[in-house]
């Protein structure tokens, strides 16, 4: 049985000029047979990481295998087998094909592999019959209920039996009935021989995981007191990409936050004065730090864990950062 295996997974890309890091040094396994979510916000990385998976995107370094085979820096034809017989994909919108049947569109990745239509019509009338839909076969996506569609999306998903089924947020765009039948179906699914990864920030799906990675922080602070820090002139707080578990306030001076461009150097953000504070997206999401902290002259910072920031600040005022998400 081939298990799931992401070792040192990083992935870095340029937005606006910058360079980003949504996942740093990423260890990680699944089990055959195991059902695996990734939990968390909105901008965490899930669906970077799930893209990862699906061969669609590029690590920047870091290596995934399935059982003996790398995925990660394969092309060409190897990579397009992998993509049609390793890895079937439940995109959140469901992506079907409004103008074919249910029945049709199961059979649509069938017929693009080259199977021939009887066969192709009976896998796909089996794995409609397995997701509870036989009866809807001749019906098209906009005669079906979320739920319905759903699950087409993911016999359609099964139709070149992949041992590696991925979920980006299967249940955002159901109501709270048919939310249950799908989450029961993809438990059912992670069997012998298949690995079954959902990405999702519904915390319903937890007492059916097998194995959970949170890429967002449980708010559990480290004990310990504030910590007050004297820096000189040019003295570098935190470096980008690092990790760290405080927020910090500036007691006096000036903080410069500074972040490193795409084609090498970096460039100065903002200046953070006396009073103000920064630095919380990396403790609150468990995120690397997205820029580098460095005192403009001689300043003193105070560190603050979650907990104690949002006691100083107060609780709505941390709820508004989590909702917002990282940027």
């Amino acid at each position: 049985m081939a298990d799931l295996s992401i070792r040192d997974l990083t992935v870095e890309y340029s937005s606006g000029g910058y360079a980003v890091r949504p996942i740093e040094g990423l260890h990680h396994e699944v089990k055959s047979g195991s059902l695996g979510l990734l939990l968390g916000p909105s901008g965490c990385g899930k669906s970077t990481l799930l893209s990862c998976l699906a061969g669609i995107l590029t690590p920047t370094s870091g290596e995934i295998w399935l059982g003996d085979d790398k995925i990660s820096g394969i092309d060409g034809k190897q990579l397009t087998d992998y993509r049609r017989w390793k890895v079937g994909i439940v995109f959140q919108a469901f992506n079907l094909v409004p103008s074919l049947t249910a029945l049709e569109n199961v059979m649509a990745p069938l017929r693009a592999a080259g199977v021939g239509g009887r066969e192709s019509k009976a896998r796909a009338a089996e794995l409609l019959d397995r997701v509870n839909l036989s009866e809807r076969s001749k019906h098209h996506p906009g005669d079906m209920s979320g739920g319905q569609q759903q699950r087409v999306a993911i016999a359609r998903a099964l139709a070149c039996n992949p041992p590696l089924l991925l979920a980006d947020e299967p249940t955002a765009h159901l109501d709270y009935v048919q939310v249950e039948s799908v989450l029961e179906l993809l438990r059912e699914l992670a069997e012998p021989g298949r690995i079954v990864v959902v990405a999702t920030h519904d915390e319903r799906m937890l007492p059916l995981a097998d194995q959970v990675l949170e890429m967002a922080p449980k708010f559990a602070d480290p004990a310990g007191g504030p910590e007050r820090v004297e820096l000189a002139a040019g003295e570098t707080l935190f470096e980008q990409g690092s990790r760290g578990n405080r927020i910090y306030e500036v007691e006096a001076g000036s903080i410069g936050i500074f972040r490193a461009l795409a084609g090498g150097g970096e460039e100065q953000l903002t200046v953070v004065p006396t009073g103000g504070h920064f630095g919380e997206m990396g403790p609150l999401f468990s995120l690397p730090r997205s820029a580098t902290a460095r005192a403009v002259e001689p300043s003193v910072v105070v560190g603050y864990t979650v907990r104690q920031f949002g006691e100083r600040k107060g609780a709505t005022y941390l709820r508004e950062l989590v909702d917002d998400g990282p940027t």
